[in-house]
C-alpha cells in the first residue's frame, strides 16, 4: 500500500436495521434475523430488512417520481450512501468517487419485466434502463450530486470488497482523495431463491439457528439469503475522525474445476490473506471475520485456509451470516461493518452456537474475508490505528 487510507464513515440498511447504530444494537443479542417468507406457494427461510427500514425505503421511493421505478437494490444503495456521506461530512465535497457493486443487480425488476415479456411478447419501456448494473452507482451519484468517477460492477459475493480495492487503487494513484464504496443486494425473489435451492446449498429446516455458519460439524448445507446494502467512506491518509485504518489488502483467484468450485483448503484465501498481511506477523491478528456462507464445503475450506496461514494459533473467528443470512454482493461490506463495530466498541461479536469459542485478548487488527463464484477471494486488514 502506497499510503494509509482511513474509513471515515460506514452505514448500512440490512436485516440488522437501518443505521450503523441499529446494527450494533442488533449484534448485542443472540437472536437471528431469519424468518419465513412465501414463494410460489412454499415457505422459504430468508432474512429481510425490518419493517421500520422498509418504511424508510418506501418514503425514499415516493420522494421523487424518478425513484418510483427503481429496484430495491438501487434504493438500498441510495439510502445507505446518504447516511455514510452525512457521517463523513462530505457535504462540501463534490468530486468524490463512487464504486458500488451487486451480485445480481435489479433482481426483482428483472424477474418482473422478464415474466411480463414472456406473457406479452413485448418489453416495457423502462425494462432496460432500470435493470442495467450501472444504474446503481449512477443513481447514487445523481442523488448525492458528485462529479467524481462512478463505477458499478459484479464479482459475485466478493463484489463489495472488490469495490473497496478499486477505491484504494484510485486513492493510491492520486486520481481521487475520497471514495464511497460498498455493495447492495435485494435477492429475495422466487427465481433467485430457486437458483440457490437448485445448487443444493439452501437451508431447509428452521431450528434455533437455521444458518449454521462456522459450524464445521454440520451434516447439511444451511445457506440462507438476506438483503441489504452497506457503504464505507474512504479518505486518503490518517484522518482524526477515522473509524478504522485500512492497513493491508489482498486478492487472488483460483483455477476452477467447475462453475462454483473452491479447493478443499481454499488456496485463493490463503493467497489473499498472505498478501493482506504483508510484513505483519500473523500473531498480531486478533479476529478474522470469515466469509463462511453456511455451506459445508465453503466453511470448511476457508477454515482450512486460515489454519494453513496461522498454524496452531488461529485468531478468534466470527461471521454474521448466522444472523443476517448471505447478502451476496453486499456481504463483504457488511463484514467490514461488523469489523469496524468491534474495533470501535472493543467488543467481540461471536457465533452463539459454537462451543468454547476463542475470544480475543485485545481488538486492534481484524482481517475480513469474502469470496464468490469463480474463486475470487479478497481479504482486507483493518486496524484501530496506523502503527
Amino acid at each position: 500500500m502506497q499510503k494509509p487510507i482511513s474509513i471515515t464513515a460506514i452505514s448500512s440498511i440490512s436485516p440488522l436495521g437501518k443505521s450503523f447504530e441499529e446494527s450494533w444494537k442488533s449484534y448485542q443479542n443472540n437472536a437471528h434475523c431469519i424468518t419465513k417468507k412465501g414463494f410460489l406457494g412454499k415457505d422459504v427461510l430468508v432474512a429481510e430488512i425490518p419493517k421500520n427500514a422498509k418504511e424508510e425505503v418506501d418514503i425514499l421511493r415516493q420522494s421523487d417520481n424518478k425513484y418510483k421505478s427503481l429496484d430495491n437494490t438501487v434504493l438500498y444503495a441510495i439510502y445507505a450512501s446518504r447516511q455514510a456521506i452525512k457521517q463523513a461530512n462530505w457535504k462540501n465535497l463534490d468530486n468524490f468517487g463512487i464504486n458500488i457493486g451487486s451480485s445480481r443487480g435489479a433482481t426483482k425488476l428483472f424477474e418482473t419485466y422478464h415474466e411480463d415479456f414472456l406473457k406479452n411478447n413485448k418489453a416495457q419501456t423502462l425494462s432496460s434502463p432500470t435493470t442495467t448494473l450501472g444504474n446503481i452507482s449512477s443513481w447514487v451519484a445523481h442523488d448525492l450530486q458528485t462529479q467524481g468517477p462512478e463505477i458499478s460492477h459484479s464479482i459475485t459475493c466478493s463484489t463489495a470488497l472488490h469495490a473497496m480495492l478499486n477505491g484504494i487503487a484510485w486513492i493510491n494513484s492520486g486520481m481521487s482523495n475520497a471514495f464511497l464504496v460498498g455493495g447492495s443486494e435485494a435477492p429475495l425473489t422466487p427465481f433467485t431463491i430457486a437458483q440457490m435451492q437448485a445448487l443444493k446449498i439452501y437451508a431447509k429446516k428452521e431450528d434455533d439457528f437455521p444458518c449454521r455458519a462456522l459450524d464445521l460439524d454440520k451434516a447439511k448445507n444451511t445457506m440462507v439469503l438476506g438483503e441489504g446494502a452497506s457503504m464505507a467512506c474512504l479518505e486518503s491518509g490518517i484522518q482524526e475522525h477515522a473509524l478504522a485504518i485500512i492497513k493491508g489488502f489482498g486478492y487472488a483467484t483460483e483455477i476452477l474445476k467447475h462453475n462454483i468450485s473452491i479447493s478443499s483448503d481454499a488456496k485463493c484465501f490463503q493467497k489473499s490473506m498472505i498478501m493482506a498481511l504483508g510484513d505483519i506477523n500473523p500473531d498480531d491478528i486478533d479476529i478474522i471475520v470469515m466469509h463462511a456462507p453456511g455451506t459445508i464445503k465453503g466453511d470448511i475450506s476457508e477454515f482450512k485456509a486460515i489454519q494453513a496461514i496461522f498454524k496452531n494459533d488461529v485468531p478468534s473467528i466470527t461471521s454474521n451470516k448466522w444472523k443476517i443470512g448471505h447478502t451476496f454482493g453486499a456481504s463483504g461490506a457488511l463484514n467490514i461493518e461488523l469489523a469496524v463495530l468491534m474495533l470501535q466498541h472493543q467488543k467481540f461479536i461471536g457465533v452463539p452456537y459454537l462451543e468454547n469459542p476463542k475470544t480475543p485478548r485485545k481488538i486492534e487488527n481484524i482481517l475480513v474475508n469474502a469470496v464468490g463464484f469463480g474463486g475470487n477471494a479478497v481479504s482486507i486488514l483493518l486496524s484501530k490505528n496506523a502503527s
